[in-house]
């Protein structure tokens, strides 16, 4: 195998790993990193094993990705009857956790819309519902993606390999 081929490798599982976490740290277009990665792979083979039907379908699967999470957000915060400013501070509460790690991860969405929450109702009752919907939202929404993401790899998967076993 060529030293080129190897790194484009290389680059198409960096793609996938970046791609993945991108799913769960905001800032990173996981779904978009994560296609990118696995077009690369199908290139490196020139579409041999998963071709133009087999890149649509993960293209689509990228896509609900983000409709799952825009879902999954407004819906949980709905859910708990959060208002607009809560829902956007959760978000800007998601973003500035990344700073803090695991915990600010967590808790940076709560605090989000818990913050915006209090400034549009003056209520701490309305303020922990919404931190409490945000986050639950923000779960459910991670959770959806990466499954998706999951599909994507193991369809890929399964055009890659399958299509090698049946030549066999």
């Amino acid at each position: 195998m060529e030293i080129a081929i190897v790194l484009l490798w290389i680059v198409a599982a960096l793609l996938v790993i970046v791609g993945l976490a991108g799913l769960v740290l905001p800032g990173i277009p996981g779904a978009a990193v994560l296609y990118a990665g696995l077009v690369l792979a199908a290139w490196i083979e020139d579409f041999a094993f998963a071709g133009g039907g087999t890149l649509a379908i993960l293209a689509v699967l990228a896509l609900l990705t983000y409709v799952v999470d825009f879902v999954a957000g407004i819906l949980g915060a709905k859910h708990f009857g959060a208002s607009r400013r809560a829902m956007a501070g959760a978000m800007l509460g998601a973003i500035l956790g990344i700073f803090f790690g695991l915990p600010g991860l967590l808790l940076g969405p709560f605090a989000g819309a818990a913050i915006g929450e209090f400034s549009a109702q003056q209520s701490l009752g309305a303020a922990g519902r919404a931190g409490i919907g945000a986050t639950v939202g923000l779960a459910l929404g991670v959770a959806a993606k990466l499954a998706l993401a999951f599909s994507m790899l193991a369809v890929f998967a399964a055009a890659r390999f399958m299509t090698q076993i049946m030549e066999s």
